[in-house]
């Protein structure tokens, strides 16, 4: 037997049970990993809350992003072998000591990065990836609003988007969150709790906005995003931490200026396989260059995973958390 975190009814940390299961069997196509390390994120809370349906129905192992090592393969895998260090972004399932995951989801890990990076990276550096060189193709002088600049996907996305040439304004909730994401990379900081969001990147930017928002806060935010954009600007929604947006009358795009609004998902995104090997290779990429430093700013055992979930959703945690089985 090995051990899993399970959940078998919709609720709060305290729904999630550390329980014993029937060790993986690689079936045609798939790979055994032995989990070394395994990424916090807030869909792990989404599908745990049933904000998102749990996928497969009850009882739910969450967890969608993990590194480990190739323990056995199934029938017709080709370009993995036993030993390899690998790591994963979905499907869910992570919160486990070992797993059976289908082989074309996997990447090695390169030289030069941990499995604990690999682990705290791929959900989040893969989404900071599409977001800057796909949803919107960030260049040199855009001028870009995100919230949350001190979460995980933050302080990727903040040192990234600087690198790119842009001027990076984030919104946080506290003063010490506000000196991380500074750390980050973040040009200006604005502190939602005691500041107008809207009226500082106005006064930030003198009336000219931004090109692009991006925004995995939600409901709390979302109108407010929309009156940061310049004409033709985009509102990229890829989150609701605060509650989901919404329906708004598509009208109020052409009256704030022409806007565009996505709501993109990471797992779309790297669906084909060479999607997947491009955006990861991106991020691989510049972490070994030291453009992005992956800080892990939290670590728990994988059976405390109640307490991580009780630190997110209470905001407690900066940067990435990673659990250790």
């Amino acid at each position: 037997m090995i051990k899993a975190m399970r959940v078998h009814q919709i609720g709060g940390p305290e729904v999630m049970t550390w329980e014993d299961v029937d060790p993986p069997v690689a079936k045609a196509g798939e790979a055994v990993i032995r989990h070394t390390a395994i990424g916090l994120n807030f869909i792990d809370v989404y599908y745990r809350t049933g904000l998102y349906p749990p996928p497969g129905g009850m009882p739910l192992t969450p967890g969608s992003e993990g590194a480990g090592v190739v323990t056995a393969l199934g029938e017709g895998v080709s370009g993995l072998t036993i030993g390899d260090r690998v790591a994963y972004a979905g499907p869910v399932g992570a919160y486990a000591e070992e797993r059976a995951i289908a082989a074309d989801r996997l990447v090695k890990i390169p030289d030069g990065v941990s499995d604990e990076q690999a682990a705290a990276m791929m959900l989040k550096g893969m989404t900071a990836a599409f977001l800057l060189l796909r949803t919107f193709k960030v260049k040199a002088g855009d001028v870009i609003l995100f919230h949350a600049a001190a979460g995980g996907v933050g302080s990727i996305f903040g040192q990234w988007a600087k690198h790119l040439g842009a001027t990076v304004i984030g919104t946080v909730g506290s003063v010490e969150k506000a000196a991380e994401a500074k750390a980050q990379g973040f040009d200006h900081v604005i502190n939602y709790r005691e500041q107008n969001f809207v009226d500082e990147v106005r006064r930030i930017t003198g009336g000219e906005m931004c090109d692009v928002v991006y925004d995995s806060v939600g409901l709390d935010t979302y109108m407010g995003s929309l009156d940061c954009l310049k004409p033709m600007g985009m509102f990229v929604a890829f989150g609701q931490s605060s509650g989901a947006i919404p329906p708004f009358n598509l009208g109020i795009l052409a009256q704030k200026g022409s806007l565009f609004a996505t709501r993109p998902t990471l797992f779309v995104y790297i669906a084909k396989r060479p999607d997947l090997e491009a955006i990861s290779s991106a991020l691989f990429d510049v972490v070994a260059k030291g453009i992005v430093d992956i800080k892990i700013n939290q670590t728990y055992k994988l059976a405390d995973a109640a307490k991580a979930h009780a630190d997110l959703e209470g905001r407690r945690t900066t940067g990435a958390t990673v659990l250790i089985p």
